[in-house]
């Protein structure tokens, strides 16, 4: 288990800010014990928190900074030179969730696999090169590629036109340990899909990794402008996670080396 995975799963939670608001519940209950005072103020903080953070403009402006940085590309992009699509994972539920009923469950970021089955399907010269391995912390025999596997078995994609990549924990990880792959060639066109949101993290990590890339983002999240009146205390607090996730986990990639530090 490497120190990057690790840092990730702590950025994971620490992004969070219902987390935020237990720290912030936790330090205040500390403190009724010396300074009551001061205790309450952070339990008021706490709530105050809570509710501010499902009011969806300030986050969903941060996520729309990173979806806008690759627009998608148009359907009518020649794309006979590319070698095929690399598939990022994250779009399927955790592993326990397929074993209790044998069917690959897709999470709220599903286009991350339904848009490489039509892309293959308008554009028979493409492979798809699936990387996901097990991003769980106490692992699973049952990797994200053996569920993409059922998924794309599924759908119909023939089994000689997918390539799986199943060691990965991370986005560095699924650059470098795809572009070792027998029949891949990173110096090759090739498209890029993954989340919106993540694409500049995953742009400037397979660029350093050395792949010639091309963004084909999918699975917005912000549109082009949110109501002032958007208010969702789960909706608020996931575009929170995700957007500082990104735009934090973005600047450690960058400071380790890990992703390229020029801008698009």
């Amino acid at each position: 288990m490497s120190l990057m995975f690790i840092a990730s799963k702590l950025l994971s939670f620490a992004t969070q800010p219902l987390a935020w608001v237990g720290l912030l519940l936790f330090v205040g209950r500390l403190w009724m014990r010396f300074n009551p005072t001061w205790g309450q103020g952070l339990s008021g903080l706490a709530l105050l928190v809570l509710l501010l953070q499902g009011w969806q403009v300030p986050p969903e402006t941060l996520l729309r900074t990173l979806e806008s940085q690759y627009p998608a590309l148009p359907d009518s992009t020649d794309l006979s030179t590319y070698a095929g699509v690399v598939v990022l994972g994250g779009a399927l539920e955790p592993a326990y969730v397929m074993r209790g009923n044998d069917q690959p469950a897709l999470n709220d970021a599903a286009e991350r696999m339904t848009a490489p089955v039509a892309l293959l399907k308008r554009h028979p010269n493409l492979k798809l090169l699936f990387t996901g391995g097990s991003g769980e912390l106490l692992g699973t025999p049952l990797t994200e590629a053996a569920r993409a596997k059922v998924f794309f078995d599924s759908m119909g994609v023939p089994a000689h036109r997918v390539l799986y990549e199943s060691a990965s924990t991370n986005t560095y990880e699924n650059a470098v340990l795809s572009a070792v792959l027998p029949g891949v060639n990173p110096t090759q066109p090739w498209l890029l899909l993954t989340t919106a949101a993540h694409m500049p993290r995953a742009m400037a990590t397979f660029r350093q990794a050395g792949w010639n890339v091309t963004a084909y983002p999918v699975d917005y999240r912000a549109g082009r402008a949110t109501p002032w009146t958007a208010y969702s205390l789960q909706l608020g607090a996931q575009r929170w996670q995700q957007g500082l996730h990104e735009w934090i986990g973005l600047r450690v990639y960058q400071a380790a080396g890990q992703a390229d530090t020029r801008t698009h």
